[in-house]
């Protein structure tokens, strides 16, 4: 903070004094926000002398108003030119690896100017060009104003903001600070309102001109002392720089800056240079509001780790210190939030479960906490090592100090969970979901609430139409495909639904409890979910995909099980449908490079690594990629096993979504299976309309957002008019949910 810099005793900085004006800009910029400079002759070569000043600025989010005269270096200019142009790659620098910033501008050459263009591309330097409106002379101010969000300091002097004018030239500064006097303040004040007004291009007396019209400085060897500071070669630079070094107080500060500059380097900070999005902001402040307890109900895709983790942050900044323990249902998710937490910059990581024996660490770390030895820290936890006797059991002696994160948060729903969760007290919460309710476990649902002080719609949510609308998921086509049962399949359909009609309910509604019913029930599910047509279905989507050549990229669903309705052994691997559907795509295309993605795959992360890199065109699941599994490349998505749980296809939908530099839209292919409509017994009829307009929620859902809703609808229509079920009328119901 500014207060704490040691200021030259009389507000004062010369050139060869004790107290030179380079060491005020460093002190201040190593300090500060925000950076206005109200000039008339300015160079680059100053953000280079005071490189390792502007590093710790700018990667401490700090941001600089410049107004200058209409006089710049050709490189400048250019520079200039191209940042306000855009013309420069947005991934050029990160700001939050500060020695490579530092690096850039402490050299004088293509890759400063290149750094240059960047920061004014992205606004972290924004520059107006101004000359008298009178058109004679030019600006030729020389003041400004730091500010670390609390205080000020305002200044004034000889010198120009050029590499001469700090390095070279006899100049002075005067400084005054905002806390010292009135005056100084009403000074600060009326600084700012004279640069607010001519930057908001405001002000009278000033004409703007476009960096087309700037004039380039040529070195003068007889005239213009002013112009020739412009110029500047880069080894002349070097030499200068290092006679600076010869004073003592300049060197204090470089000292107190570099070991900032270290502290800097150690603590989390936000992972990309924009700095968090409006709705991460948003999330933040929603959930301070709701006594830092919440769910944030985010669709898959839209940012739900980075939203949670910029909280902890946030919280980091304030307190100064964090310890947290997320919780993930996989090994897939334990991993993707090791990658994310280290990107933030966390560190001591504690890893436990999926293979990681960080349980090992845990009873020293509870007993150093306790001791008052509390190092910062996160827990990274399955939710199966959490709800163990033994982690609960060390973990309850310091939970009071942690914050919580639980991914996929609708888990804590489950009842080996949901006991746990009612006796824990740890303060600050989050849950993460884009289904945080649970069909069919509203007992479930209200622990999920309850631990998390919330009810729809949620401390946060960020729902798919709106994350479609504002760019932050791809667009999709949906292909809803209707397949029908072969003969003995519709037999034994027939057949279990005419048993199940003497347990249904018509007054309530539904099927009485009964351990004989979900024997039925299940029985009939799978002949939906393994209905032998869908291989046939399954090759005409790839050999369409084929003629549209697309058949790279693409994730296959398939149903759970073997083909045989008996057990089989882990060895019989041959009638296991994912094997069945693998071959079947061989049979399509015999040179498909397709693969198999399954618990009892090895090298997991290799084969999503060969996808995404378009050395497998297709992998075929059965649940595997439903939770934890990110890959953006990812184009198509079939669906040949149906689910009614909204979690499921929710976020199978949302790993299609996301976005990718070489993906223009998405394409889901879904298979549909059409029960037999039995309009001779109303019973069993109203029974299958029942199902139908279940399955049909999920289609509507998929359809409703798609690029192609009314092809999409007309696929429906015969099946719609089979049950007397209005698609439209499905859609308006879920959107009023």
């Amino acid at each position: 903070m500014l207060k704490d810099i040691n200021w030259s005793e009389d507000r004062a900085y010369f050139t060869f004094d004790d107290n030179v004006p380079t060491q005020f800009y460093i002190d201040c910029l190593s300090n500060s926000k925000t950076f206005d400079l109200l000039l008339g002759y300015f160079s680059s070569a100053a953000i280079n002398v005071l490189s390792l000043g502007f590093a710790t600025f700018l990667s401490s989010g700090g941001t600089m108003r410049i107004i200058i005269n209409n006089v710049l270096s050709e490189e400048d200019k250019n520079a200039i030119k191209r940042g306000e142009e855009k013309n420069i790659n947005k991934d050029l620098i990160d700001l939050s690896d500060i020695e490579n910033l530092k690096q850039r501008l402490n050299e004088y050459g293509v890759h400063f100017f290149e750094c240059l263009s960047w920061l004014i591309a992205n606004n972290k330097i924004q520059i107006k060009i101004i000359r008298p409106k009178s058109g004679r002379g030019i600006s030729h101010y020389k003041d400004g104003i730091f500010s670390d969000g609390e205080n000020s300091i305002g200044f004034n002097g000889s010198c120009n903001f050029t590499a001469y004018g700090l390095l070279e030239n006899l100049e002075s500064i005067q400084c005054f600070l905002s806390w010292e006097n009135g005056r100084s303040n009403k000074m600060i004040n009326s600084l700012k309102n004279r640069i607010d007004t001519i930057f908001s291009e405001s002000s009278s007396y000033v004409e703007y001109l476009d960096v087309n019209e700037v004039i380039i400085a040529i070195k003068n060897e007889f005239g213009n002392k002013n112009i020739n500071e412009l110029i500047i070669k880069e080894k002349e630079l070097i030499k200068k720089k290092a006679e600076l070094l010869n004073n003592v107080n300049l060197n204090a500060s470089i000292k107190k800056v570099n070991e900032n500059l270290e502290m800097l380097e150690q603590q989390p900070r936000f992972p990309f240079s924009e700095g968090p999005r409006p709705y991460q902001i948003e999330a933040y402040k929603n959930w301070v509001k709701n006594d830092r307890k919440g769910l944030f109900a985010m669709a898959t895709g839209t940012g739900k780790t980075i939203t949670a983790l910029n909280c902890l942050l946030e919280e980091f900044r304030k307190n100064k210190n964090y310890y947290a323990i997320i919780l993930v249902p996989s090994k897939a998710l334990l991993e993707q939030w090791i990658n994310e937490v280290e990107q933030f910059n966390f560190s001591n990581l504690i890893v436990i479960g999926g293979g990681y024996d960080g349980m090992k660490y845990i009873p020293n770390y509870v007993s150093n906490f306790k001791a008052g030895l509390r190092k910062n820290g996160i827990i990274i936890s399955t939710y199966a090592s959490f709800s163990s006797d033994r982690f609960i059991r060390y973990f309850s002696k310091i939970q009071d100090n942690f914050i919580l994160i639980a991914d996929e948060a609708h888990n804590m729903g489950a009842n080996q969970i949901k006991d746990i969760i009612s006796v824990l007290t740890i303060p600050k919460r989050i849950g993460l979901s884009a289904t945080p309710n649970r069909k069919y476990d509203p007992d479930g649902t209200d622990a999920i609430c309850d631990f998390f002080n919330d009810q729809p719609p949620f401390c946060y949510s960020f729902g798919m139409r709106r994350a479609m609308k504002e760019g932050r998921l791809t667009d999709y086509f949906y292909y809803p495909k209707i397949v029908n049962l072969e003969e003995d399949e519709k037999e034994d359909y027939i057949e279990l639904s005419n048993k199940l009609l003497k347990f249904f309910d018509f007054e309530q509604g539904k099927f009485k409890d009964s351990p004989i019913v979900e024997s039925l029930l299940l029985r009939r599910k799978t002949i939906i979910h393994q209905a032998r047509r869908k291989i046939s279905a399954y090759k005409g989507i790839l050999k369409e995909l084929d003629r549209k050549d697309k058949l790279r990229y693409v994730f296959t669903y398939v149903p759970v099980g073997s083909s045989r309705e008996e057990e089989v052994s882990s060895e019989d691997d041959a009638n296991k449908f994912v094997y069945q559907y693998l071959r079947a795509a061989q049979e399509v295309k015999p040179n498909l490079r397709a693969s198999t993605y399954t618990s009892e795959t090895e090298e997991r992360n290799n084969k999503l690594r060969g996808f995404s890199e378009g050395k497998i065109d297709m992998l075929l699941a059965m649940k595997m990629l439903d939770e934890g599994v990110d890959i953006p490349r990812t184009e198509v998505g079939i669906f040949a096993s149906s689910t009614g749980n909204p979690r499921e296809y929710i976020q199978r939908r949302g790993r299609l979504l996301r976005n990718h530099v070489d993906k223009k839209f998405a394409y889901i292919y879904d298979m549909i299976v059409a029960p037999v409509a039995s309009h001779d017994n109303e019973n069993l009829y109203r029974i299958e309309r029942n199902m139908v307009k279940n399955e049909l929620i999920r289609v509507a859902y998929f359809a409703s957002l798609s690029m192609n809703f009314y092809d999409s609808k007309d696929a429906l229509q015969d099946i719609c008019d089979r049950y007397e079920l209005d698609l439209d009328m499905i859609i308006n119901t879920l959107e009023n949910d």
